[in-house]
């Protein structure tokens, strides 16, 4: 059989360029920018981890606003229709065929670093209820001693910052990997900042109508567990108030049955 005839049974084979990044493996910084152009994947995992462990709206509206942005550049690049940096389109990375004007992953990253930073700094209002007093044997001290506190707002608008500062890597990144221009990451992170104060005010005012509520309310929402704590609520001292209170109660049961034994 000819290599011809061999080949002529065989189909060709495409590739799924999902997390499909070429870079110079001889060079650090190139290795590096592959691995935070895949940070936008690793949100995604992040988004659906959240929504099925918390059941929070939060997360949900946060992930919602992020498929919209998402449907807003796959708009924008074919309203402008500017292609990649030439030496991409006449090499043989033959699987960015998409438009590059604005730059999906910068794009992608500002509206999350916006989003998360405004939901952080202006929306979220953890409060710290604290334990009720317990003055049975110092137990409240012991609570107390291990009692984890919400984050301050200094420490919101340090988280933010960090947001704002991996947004902006992962823009590099995709100038230094040769995938845009510079003039297509700064549209993608302009249309990604837009985006995300934009769909800040819409979930601000489904709130504020009473909008948000009323969905809550759909038998789908409540057969999900959808519910809306976070906002006030810090999930993990919530938490951890639950557990401390169902520990103090174990160590009270003990000690009352040590007395009995005593007795």
């Amino acid at each position: 059989m000819t290599s011809s005839s061999f080949s002529e049974g065989i189909t060709p084979l495409a590739s799924l360029s999902l997390t499909h990044v070429y870079y110079n493996p001889s060079d650090p910084l190139s290795h590096l920018s592959a691995y935070l152009a895949l940070l936008p994947q690793a949100l995604i995992i992040v988004y659906i981890t959240l929504l099925y462990s918390t059941r929070e709206a939060e997360v949900f509206l946060l992930f919602l606003g992020q498929l919209t942005n998402e449907a807003i550049n796959f708009v924008l690049k074919r309203l402008i229709k500017e292609e990649r940096p030439s030496h991409i389109i006449s090499s043989t990375l033959t699987i960015n065929k998409a438009y590059g004007m604005p730059s999906s992953h910068a794009q992608y990253m500002a509206f999350w670093a916006v989003a998360l930073g405004l939901f952080l700094c202006v929306r979220h209002r953890p409060v710290h209820k604290g334990h009720p007093p317990l003055k049975e044997k110092g137990l409240s001290k012991t609570i107390e001693a291990y009692s984890h506190s919400p984050w301050s707002l200094a420490q919101r608008v340090v988280a933010t910052v960090g947001a704002v500062f991996i947004a902006g890597l992962v823009s590099w990144s995709r100038v230094y990997l040769g995938y845009h221009t510079v003039k297509q990451v700064v549209a993608g992170s302009a249309a990604g900042i837009v985006s995300g104060v934009a769909w800040f005010a819409v979930t601000y005012l489904m709130r504020e109508t009473g909008f948000l509520v009323w969905l809550l309310e759909f038998p789908v929402a409540r057969w999900l567990r959808i519910r809306d704590l976070v906002v006030e609520e810090d999930i993990c001292q919530a938490g951890w108030e639950k557990w401390e209170e169902r520990r103090v109660r174990q160590i009270k049961e003990q000690e009352g049955k040590k007395n009995k034994k005593n007795t």
